[in-house]
């Protein structure tokens, strides 16, 4: 089995139900002529139902490319991206629009006031993917308040706008508005990282309790700490490449690659022992870095 798909033994699950999201070969390329370059380049990856895989890279991995091309965002110029068992690295923007419509894959941004409306009510907000998909506005708008719950949030909160509500707060509620659709995929690019310790934690653990569902989650984050104890397995981007992944535990605690090394040693929480300054400048020197 190639290291950069799922080995369901290793984390428990039975493996008998598709990959929700099937990357294969991917290549990202930007600009043109000489001045092109690869983003992504043959990046392989898969997520099953119910499992959380990590997404982990510095700025300029291409972790974020890979969020763009998964949503449609940007064009692949090689590989297939498979959602649900549509091939979508062709698709149009109807098709796109109608796959959005379906709630089949929904999206959490860094900052949530990216997909919150300012003029909406946090109510109104939850309820609206639902309500573009035809659901009566009375089922949407106790769906609405159901999902709130979910995230930890108080009923009280429904009539409130994203402009009340504290940043540890919004986030909930994007992650909310991203789950009320019953998604088969939800792909979360840094939703953490711009909040406190308390509301990382609290993310994380919403997180983790989402296994239950037989949701699929893509994280995407430079935190290998953060990810650590919240995903089932991890890949790591390096330069536009997947140079690593497997079982979140067996690549935390045997990394294989020099930069996965040196992400480990620079995360104070994955490691007892102090950093050893020479190891990393050795690794930083395999690196080119």
């Amino acid at each position: 089995m190639p290291a950069d798909r799922a080995d369901p033994s290793a984390d428990g699950s039975s493996g008998t139900a598709p990959a929700v999201l099937d990357v294969t070969g991917l290549d990202v390329r930007y600009g043109r002529g000489r001045r092109s370059h690869h983003a992504l380049r043959g990046v392989s990856l898969s997520v099953a139902p119910g499992e959380t895989l990590g997404v982990i890279g510095e700025t300029g991995s291409g972790k974020s490319t890979l969020a763009r091309a998964v949503l449609g965002l940007v064009r692949a110029s090689a590989g297939s991206i498979v959602v649900d068992g549509e091939d979508v690295r062709t698709y149009g923007s109807r098709q796109w629009r109608a796959l959005r419509r379906r709630g089949v894959l929904q999206y959490v941004f860094q900052d949530p006031l990216r997909s919150l409306d300012p003029d909406l009510t946090v109510g109104e907000s939850l309820s609206e993917p639902l309500l573009v998909q035809g659901v009566p506005r009375k089922e949407a708008a106790e769906r609405a308040r159901v999902f709130l719950g979910r995230v930890r949030l108080a009923e009280e909160l429904l009539d409130r706008l994203p402009g009340e509500l504290s940043g540890g707060q919004r986030q909930r509620v994007a992650v909310a508005r991203a789950l009320v659709t019953e998604p088969r995929l939800v792909l979360l690019d840094e939703p953490v990282s711009a909040l406190d310790s308390a509301n990382r934690v609290q993310i994380l653990e919403i997180l983790k309790e989402l296994r239950a569902t037989g949701v699929a989650l893509l994280l995407i984050s430079h935190d290998l700490g953060s990810v650590a104890g919240t995903a089932d397995r991890i890949a790591v981007l390096y330069r536009g490449e997947l140079v690593e992944s497997g079982p979140a535990r067996e690549v935390v605690n045997h990394p294989r690659h020099p930069y996965t090394r040196l992400l480990v040693s620079s995360a104070p929480t994955l490691r007892a022992d102090p950093v050893d300054r020479t190891e990393r400048e050795a690794l930083r020197a395999r690196l080119g870095a």
